[in-house]
């Protein structure tokens, strides 16, 4: 069955970085995109990032645009989300997820989710 487990998350002052993981199996990972989403307690889940099953495109959230960058390893089936001058407001239950196909903003699947705690 799919499986989708991040790691790497925590505790990290303002201003710092943290780079997360998710190890993918179960499916073609190749085959589909991925992106990492977000949550804070009592809002929607927002789409942070997301990139192409080839790697070669990618989309962010205008709230993380210049500051995180998703990339993944297809011979490792592994996703990653590398978080930089995080800010207070960074701070929320990540998820990775899976698209439904190569390219796009749909998903049906998420792993268990990690928290990133951003504060001094």
């Amino acid at each position: 069955q799919v499986q989708l487990v991040e790691s790497g998350g925590g505790l990290v002052q303002p201003g710092g970085s943290l780079r997360v993981s998710c190890a993918a199996s179960g499916f073609a990972f190749r085959d589909y995109a991925m992106g990492w989403w977000r949550r804070d307690p009592g809002t929607e889940g927002e789409l942070v990032a997301n990139i192409r099953s080839d790697g070669a495109s990618t989309t962010y959230a205008e709230s993380v645009q210049g500051r995180f960058t998703i990339s993944r390893d297809n011979a490792k089936d592994t996703l990653y989300r590398q978080m930089n001058s995080l800010k207070p407001e960074d701070t929320a239950v990540y998820y990775c997820g899976k698209a439904s196909s190569v390219w796009g903003r749909n998903y049906d699947f998420w792993g268990q989710g990690t928290q990133v705690t951003v504060s001094s």
